[in-house]
């Protein structure tokens, strides 16, 4: 029986309550590194690869993601970030590359594509500079996209309907930045290789001011994907190989640890009453209950 914390989450993410896939595990190709998944509006899986030019999705209630969208035509490169807009019909994605050898410069590019168009493409905006890592996004209150950079230590947004990114905020605390989320209209990120979460304080204008450090009161490794819902903070640990949910309070934040035993959590999505853990190194996303 669902919870009616259960249901008042699937209503704050936009996911109608739905019979319960916990447990459920999709699988992708072997060796596709999926390092991060996001839920479609159909209820469908869709899930990047770090090693390949793909981008999964499963339908509903399978549990195998096949291949949907293919961008090998750019050449050597990969995905890092997706995610499903459905106020817009939009994916998402980090485009990373093409690489080239050892040492030289890597750039990263904002790819969109179309839910309910078989996954057409639809925009493209290279990040600037010569070497970035276009990481991770999340939709704000005011409906831009906010992105992070983890080679440049910078957040960019795209306002509705912009073709390109604007600095939000440029930090050298922000130096590995990667999960981005907003909770209760407060913008967070965390920091990969720093092993810590930060608060990125914005005045009525949207003008960001520098970030505050979020004491947890357990030490987190690898703090990587991250989404809010139900009035938390939801974290895959690749370091730890574990999955929590921190509530803040102030400056300070209370980590509950919700899984163990994982190989390298890259990627974790509240949908409903279940929390999709993506399981790089696994080559899978499972779902398991939300914690109540």
């Amino acid at each position: 029986m669902r919870t009616a914390f259960a249901v008042a989450l699937g209503l704050l993410m936009g996911v109608a309550p739905v019979t319960s896939a916990a447990n459920l595990t999709v699988t992708v190709d072997t060796g596709a590194q999926p390092e991060s998944i996001t839920v479609a509006p159909d209820g469908g899986l869709i899930l990047g690869s770090a090693s390949k030019p793909t981008i999964y999705r499963a339908a509903k209630g399978e549990t195998k993601a096949t291949p949907w969208i293919d961008v090998s035509a750019d050449g050597n490169v990969t995905f890092l970030g997706v995610l499903s807009d459905a106020s817009t019909n939009t994916l998402w994605a980090c485009e990373i590359g093409p690489r080239g050898a050892p040492g030289t410069p890597s750039p990263s590019s904002l790819l969109s594509f179309d839910l309910t168009k078989g996954g057409a493409a639809k925009t493209r905006w290279k990040l600037p500079g010569d070497s970035s890592l276009c990481n991770d996004f999340t939709i704000g209150p005011d409906h831009a996209l906010y992105v992070s950079d983890t080679f440049n230590s910078t957040i960019y947004r795209l306002k509705p309907g912009a073709t390109e990114g604007e600095v939000l905020i440029k930090n050298r605390a922000l130096d590995g930045i990667d999960g981005i989320t907003f909770l209760d209209g407060v913008l967070y990120v965390n920091n990969v290789s720093g092993d810590s979460i930060w608060r990125i304080p914005m005045d009525a204008s949207g003008k960001a001011s520098n970030p505050v450090n979020i004491w947890t009161d357990q030490q987190i490794k690898g703090p990587d994907g991250m989404r809010a819902a139900g009035g938390h903070l939801f974290v895959a640990e690749n370091a730890n190989g574990r999955d929590s949910m921190l509530t803040i309070t102030g400056d300070t934040a209370h980590v509950v640890v919700i899984q163990t035993g994982l190989k390298t959590p890259t990627a974790i999505e509240p949908a409903g009453d279940v929390i999709w853990v993506g399981d790089r190194a696994g080559d899978t996303a499972t779902a398991i209950p939300v914690p109540h």
